[in-house]
């Protein structure tokens, strides 16, 4: 037996009956050629990480638009926080970690620079079209070329909203995205003064605890005790979670001075697109195959949703503010 069918093998005696297996992937699109060590699913795991994609989400923004501070989280940091939650309840669960891994990894691989402003500005420029969590799948299928199987995409196209995942590993990583980002959320906001530990309303820590410590733990320990066939929490731990997103929507994603910068952010980008779409040739050369392929308003987007902060100040710089004299 090779490595990878010994693995394979090992799922299929270790993991639970609602775990997904990679011997059971629906596949790629594309053939290739298997590899003798890796399974389907760590082999996307492995493609995403070396994927430029990847590299670039260091320099985006989560909340806190193009952060100076070396602690604040980027939309990199955000992504491998999500991962260590989806696999801690992916471990417990006995489900396919490496399924969960891909997924979490590659989950917002399409996002915007500038955060969701930066997505706010793509939806009003196609009249909604744009979406991070489809765009997440196209940066990886389209644009790098990865040749993901069916459950990874399907798993990145459902993590946010709308229809749920095939996979009960895509459906805890929806969860897990969530109780990243309000915790690391919390903690990057005390860090910016914008919020005290003590403002947490009390019905939520009451329940939860206090700390992001806490949170986490009481949140991901309530899915590995409810979940079975479906992802649940207990309906006293559910109902502070959902209180306390609400609480973080009112109070830090739309706070007056965490979102200051967000207006400049969304203009900045408007103005990226509308040059752009005028001057499509102007686009870097593996986007002039997408413009043949798919058109302008695909080949656009696809430029601009993969520009890093400081890629996309760069280029409104060059494009709009004049140089000094030199000579």
């Amino acid at each position: 037996m090779t490595i990878k069918e010994q693995i394979e093998k090992r799922e299929k005696e270790s993991l639970s009956e609602f775990a997904f297996l990679s011997i059971n992937s629906r596949g790629r699109s594309r053939e290739t050629s298997p590899c003798d060590i890796r399974t389907c699913f760590q082999r996307d795991r492995d493609r995403i990480i070396h994927s430029k994609s990847f590299r670039r989400l260091k320099r985006k923004t989560q909340v806190f638009l193009s952060p100076e501070g070396d602690h604040y989280r980027t939309r990199l940091t955000h992504t491998l926080e999500v991962a260590q939650i989806a696999r801690t309840i992916a471990r417990a669960l006995f489900l396919n970690e490496d399924l969960i891994e891909a997924i979490s990894l590659g989950h917002d691989l399409g996002h915007t620079p500038f955060g969701h402003a930066g997505e706010r500005a793509l939806q009003e420029c196609t009249n909604g079209k744009y979406k991070h969590y489809l765009q997440s799948v196209r940066a990886a299928e389209v644009i790098e070329n990865l040749n993901l199987t069916y459950e990874v995409k399907n798993g990145i196209a459902c993590h946010t909203r709308g229809r749920e995942a095939n996979t009960l590993e895509g459906r805890i990583v929806r969860y897990a995205d969530k109780i990243a980002y309000m915790n690391h959320d919390i903690e990057d906001s005390i860090t910016a003064g914008i919020l005290k530990e003590p403002d947490i309303p009390k019905s939520v820590s009451e329940i939860l605890g206090t700390g992001k410590g806490d949170r986490i733990t009481s949140l991901v320990s309530s899915i590995v005790e409810n979940t079975k066939a479906s992802v649940k929490m207990s309906p006293e731990i559910e109902k502070a979670f959902w209180e306390l997103h609400e609480f973080m929507y009112a109070e830090v994603y739309s706070n007056p001075i965490a979102k200051a910068q967000e207006k400049k952010a969304e203009s900045l980008v408007k103005t990226l697109f509308e040059y752009y779409m005028k001057n499509p040739d102007s686009l870097d050369g593996e986007y002039k195959t997408i413009l043949e392929k798919d058109g302008k308003e695909k080949a656009v987007c696809d430029y601009i949703s993969g520009m890093s902060d400081s890629f996309a100040v760069a280029k409104f710089r060059e494009l709009f503010v004049p140089d000094s004299w030199k000579y």
